[in-house]
């Protein structure tokens, strides 16, 4: 992988690379864009197989994040670290600790918050070390609950564009992936009725929806072609690719998981098969919209009502879809871009705060 012209080819600012001999810490923060503001995304600590794949990760996830918080109307930017490594072996407080030194060093380009594998605990840790991390315990805490939120709005609104309906009462929904966020949209779900099919590669994370929800489970594989109404994918990215698209059997696809398609050429085949895609990083932004809100001074109720607003935005972006005759992707690329070039003009002048 060419780093530099890939760098260049999507607008990057910077890469950096860290190690920390007596801990064993390993990993790379990348920052995409800070038009808007400073550079906001988790901590996601993963067993990568090679650095390659580490790689590619963070700067999809990195850029992933400059249009989340565009599109949500925040001003910040957008970055991503990913650290390598098993999860159930590496963590420690001289880990982390190690770790918020390395973001402490980019001096508040770079905000950052948990992600997979990591939590609010963690975080406390890398909070010893650097002013610029949210999501803490004693603040807004786990953000998973808001993401579901805003995941379980998002689906609503595309159920209305794509079906005719308001509500998942007697909605088939296939979600892939029962972690944390997984966990809370599939209480949602059933909550207000749905019929929920479940699958996950940790058997502890079945036991607990299973154990609280009257679900289906089905082996991971086997996700793709359930006969269902929603796919809801909630794991890591790329789920929607060569191999899976044509075994889909719904009609709509929104989930919690960043970069569900392998390839924005795949918005395009979903269409073709009669399938609405609710772009990932617009549903998936209520994580984002709750830590973003310690920020301005927390307050829950604002960071809920907030969360609320994805529902008309993703309803904007089925409409700007079709009036431009173009894929949700483009729809919602164009709306990110748009503000980020609007903002940019904006701020050309010097003006003394």
């Amino acid at each position: 992988m060419n780093k530099f012209d890939y760098m260049s080819k999507y607008g990057y600012e910077q890469m950096v690379y860290f190690y920390d001999k007596e801990t064993g810490l390993k990993g790379i923060t990348c920052i995409h864009d800070t038009t808007l503001g400073p550079a906001l995304g988790g901590t996601r600590l993963w067993n990568y197989a090679t650095e390659e794949e580490a790689e590619v990760d963070v700067l999809r996830l990195a850029r992933g994040m400059t249009y989340k918080a565009a599109a949500a109307g925040l001003n910040l930017g957008g970055g991503k670290t990913v650290l390598i490594g098993d999860a159930d072996k590496v963590k420690s407080e001289a880990y982390w600790r190690a770790f918020g030194r390395y973001v402490q060093s980019l001096n508040g380009r770079y905000i950052t918050a948990e992600d997979v594998n990591t939590s609010p605990d963690d975080m406390d840790y890398v909070a010893m070390e650097t002013d610029y991390i949210t999501g803490l315990a004693k603040t807004s805490g786990d953000p998973s609950p808001y993401t579901a939120y805003g995941v379980f709005v998002g689906i609503k609104a595309t159920c209305k564009e794509r079906l005719g309906v308001d509500t998942v009462e007697g909605i088939k929904v296939a979600v892939q992936g029962v972690g944390h966020v997984g966990y809370y949209l599939v209480k949602y779900l059933i909550e207000e009725g749905a019929v929920v099919t479940i699958t996950d590669i940790k058997q502890d994370n079945i036991d607990r929806v299973t154990n609280d929800f009257d679900v289906t489970v089905v082996d991971p594989d086997a996700i793709y072609t359930v006969d269902c109404d929603v796919y809801a994918p909630c794991a890591l990215g790329a789920t929607v690719n060569d191999d899976t698209i044509d075994g889909f059997k719904c009609k709509v696809i929104a989930g919690a998981a960043n970069n569900v398609l392998k390839d924005e050429r795949h918005g395009k085949i979903l269409e073709e098969h009669g399938i609405l895609y609710a772009p990932d990083y617009v549903i998936n932004a209520g994580g984002l919209i709750n830590v973003y809100q310690e920020i301005l001074g927390y307050d829950a109720d604002e960071a809920k009502k907030k969360t609320e607003r994805i529902y008309d935005r993703l309803l904007d972006i089925y409409r700007i879809a079709k009036e431009n005759n173009m894929t949700t992707v483009e729809a919602a690329n164009k709306m990110a871009e748009d503000r980020i070039q609007t903002m940019k003009n904006v701020r050309s002048n010097y003006i003394k705060r």
